[in-house]
Parts: structure tokens; C-alpha cells; sequence
């Protein structure tokens, strides 16, 4: 009797312990390390050592095109991506306008075909009033709608629908990184990020973030959360430069949530916008503030990919009087991995080079950089 009885015992003794064992594995993960296995098929050891052989073998040449993410050109795509070896392309309405989903798929095949390290091809494909493909209907019939509209309809159940939706359509095209979802939380209908922000509640914000990021990861797509740390109530930096004069304690209790869930649901990446941030950095824009981006390391523990809002926007070319090579250097040493390009490639590659050259940029730093860049190639299945 005895017996039995330490053996039943001791039977769920080992089970609990195994049981135990998992869940201290499963919550030791980074969110990284959780998709990376759902996607890839690796540890997250494995995708770290296969990107740190392959950067390994760069150049200082391939490492810096690596970091740029271009604006697709309307002519000799393939020929570009073949000669630069950018880390990607960012495609605009007018990529699409007057084209095909057959000539799409091709154009972006061979893009893929030519390149060493598999590019990424993105859009802003956000729903409601930033659509790109979906704009023209030989692509979709209708628009995607605003992801505040599908929620108003639907809840967050249709949220998860919508975004299941709009990864398979982008992924039909050849497209694997989507420029979304948005995180800002305005405060009013007047504000400009208030089309493009899903909620004026820092709660709602979050939960449409949390699911979003979860299924997009689920769907294999790049998510990249914007624009950190918050537009809030400021003005569009399209067209000017913009400062900001919230507390840090207002960004805590408010623009930082979304962030922070769409971080702990695994986002890829995170881009940062160029309001001046009084509260982080009152004399640069914030993709070219070093506190802002130690904040968004060390504090918010985001280990993925920085990225650039468009550097051809006016509120960082007016910043910096004009001088492509001199935002981008900037940049990088505030801490950015990946630069959004949309104007003066050729000035941004040149310039970055030399600050390395001349030990303005350390290419450790660089190579810390493309580290991450190929990491999520791996574990988005992008570099196979």
C-alpha cells in the first residue's frame, strides 16, 4: 500500500516539476525569442549565431546599405537592388498606380532574386486614410478601412480578422513588412495623428496594439510600431519642425502604453518620429536624440529593430539645413538600426561610411546594427 502510494506520489511530484520547468521557459523568453520559434523553426541561439556568421562576412559597404531602407524608384528597381543591396525597399501609392498584382509580384521576385540578404519590401498600409496598394482597385475592390472603424463594427475580434486580412493581401503581393500599427494615442478629433490613431483611450490603444502585433507575428509580416514616443496633441512633421511640451510623467501614464504592449507582444520594430521632445531631449528632434533611444532601450527593454521616420520629411531636413548625409550620420550615432530613406541615398551611404572612416561611428556599432537587421530577417522567414 505504501508503495503505491509513493509511486502515485512521486509520479505527480515529476509532473509537477516538469510542469513547473515549462512555465519558468516559457516566461524567461523575450518576445522575440517566443516568435522566433512559432516562425522560424530556430532558438533563439541559433538565429543569433547564423546572423552574427553572416554579418561577419559584410563589408563596411554591404553593412551600411544593409541599414537603408529606400524609396522603391519607379525605374530600374531591380537593377538598384541589385547594385546596392539595400536592406529594403519602401513602396508608395505610386508603385502601384497603373500596374498590376501580376507585374507587383514580378518586379518584387526579382528584387528578392538579386538580393544577398533577402529584402525587406514595406508599405504603409495602415487602413483608413495611409493605404498604399489597397488604394487601387485592381489590387483590392475597396480601401482598408480604419482599424478605428473595423473596431466600432466588430470589436477586437474584427481587429484580429482585419489584420489576418490585410497580412494575407500584402503577402499575395510579396510584400513582408508592414509600416504599422499606429500607437500614437491623440487627445482630440482636431489633432493630426487623430485619423490615423485608434483611439483617444490609452486602454483601447493598447488592447487594439497587443492584438494586432500578436497576429501579425502570427502572420509571418513585420510589424513596426509608430511613432515613438508619441504624437499625442503635436502637429504633423511632414512640413515643419514640431516640439513637443508634455511631462515625462504624462508619456508615462499615457503615450507609452501602447508602446509597451506592442513590445511584450513581440513587435519587430519601432520607429521614431522627429518631434523635439522637450521632456527627452529639448535640443534635437527625437531620431536624433540619444535619450530618447538609451530610454527606449534600457527603460522600455526593446531589443528589436529602430528605424527612422522618412528622412526626406521637413521636420528633420530643415533641422539639420538640408543635408541628407548629415541627418543620417545623426541618426545612427543617436542610436537608430535602420534609416527610412526617401531622398539622397547615394549622399546617406557615403556619409555614413566616412563618419565610420573617420571614427565618428564605431563599426561595432554598425555591426550591432545589421545584427539585429538580420536577426529578424531570420526569424520572419524573410532570410530563409
Amino acid at each position: 500500500m505504501n508503495r503505491s502510494v509513493n509511486k502515485t506520489a512521486g509520479k505527480r511530484l515529476a509532473c509537477l516539476a516538469a510542469l513547473v520547468l515549462a512555465l519558468i521557459m516559457a516566461f524567461s523568453l523575450t518576445p522575440q525569442t517566443a516568435n522566433a520559434a512559432a516562425s522560424s523553426g530556430m532558438s533563439d541561439a541559433e538565429i543569433e549565431a547564423r546572423a552574427a556568421k553572416i554579418v561577419s562576412k559584410m563589408s563596411l559597404y554591404d553593412k551600411v546599405n544593409q541599414m537603408m531602407i529606400v524609396k522603391m524608384p519607379e525605374k530600374r528597381i531591380v537593377d538598384i537592388a541589385k547594385k546596392n543591396q539595400y536592406g529594403g525597399y519602401i513602396m508608395f501609392g505610386y508603385n502601384f498606380r497603373g500596374k498590376s498584382k501580376a507585374s507587383i509580384k514580378r518586379t518584387i521576385a526579382k528584387c528578392q532574386k538579386v538580393s544577398k540578404k533577402n529584402m525587406l519590401i514595406g508599405v504603409d498600409e495602415e487602413g483608413g486614410t495611409v493605404v498604399r496598394a489597397s488604394l487601387y482597385r485592381q489590387f483590392r475592390k475597396s480601401r482598408f478601412k480604419s482599424p478605428r472603424q473595423v473596431y466600432r463594427s466588430s470589436g477586437y475580434k474584427g481587429i484580429v480578422k482585419y489584420t489576418k486580412s490585410k497580412d494575407r493581401f500584402l503577402k499575395s503581393l510579396g510584400i513582408n513588412t508592414n509600416f504599422a500599427p499606429v500607437a500614437d494615442v491623440p487627445y482630440r478629433s482636431s489633432n493630426f495623428i487623430y485619423q490615423r490613431g485608434f483611439s483617444i483611450s490609452t486602454q483601447k490603444t493598447s488592447m487594439f496594439i497587443s492584438r494586432t502585433v500578436k497576429q501579425m507575428g502570427k502572420d509571418n509580416v513585420v510589424s513596426c510600431l509608430k511613432h515613438f514616443p508619441g504624437y499625442g496633441g503635436n502637429g504633423d512633421t511632414h512640413g515643419k519642425i514640431i516640439r513637443d511640451r508634455r511631462s515625462k510623467t504624462t508619456f508615462k501614464k499615457r503615450d507609452l502604453w501602447p508602446f509597451r504592449k506592442g513590445i511584450q507582444n513581440g513587435t519587430d520594430m519601432i520607429m521614431v518620429s522627429h518631434v523635439i521632445v522637450n521632456a527627452f531631449d529639448s535640443k534635437r528632434p527625437a531620431s536624433l536624440s540619444k535619450n530618447v533611444h538609451k530610454y527606449l532601450r534600457k527603460n522600455l527593454k526593446f531589443d528589436g529593430v529602430i528605424i527612422t521616420d522618412g528622412l526626406g520629411m521637413e521636420g528633420i531636413r530643415k533641422f539639420v539645413g538640408g543635408d541628407a548625409g548629415k541627418a543620417a550620420v545623426a541618426a545612427v550615432k543617436a542610436g537608430n538600426d535602420m534609416l527610412c530613406v526617401t531622398t539622397g541615398r547615394v549622399e546617406t551611404q557615403r556619409a555614413i561610411r566616412k563618419a565610420v572612416k573617420n571614427g565618428k561611428i564605431s563599426e561595432k556599432q554598425i555591426d550591432r546594427s545589421v545584427q539585429r537587421i538580420i536577426e529578424m530577417k531570420i526569424r520572419r522567414g524573410i532570410i530563409k
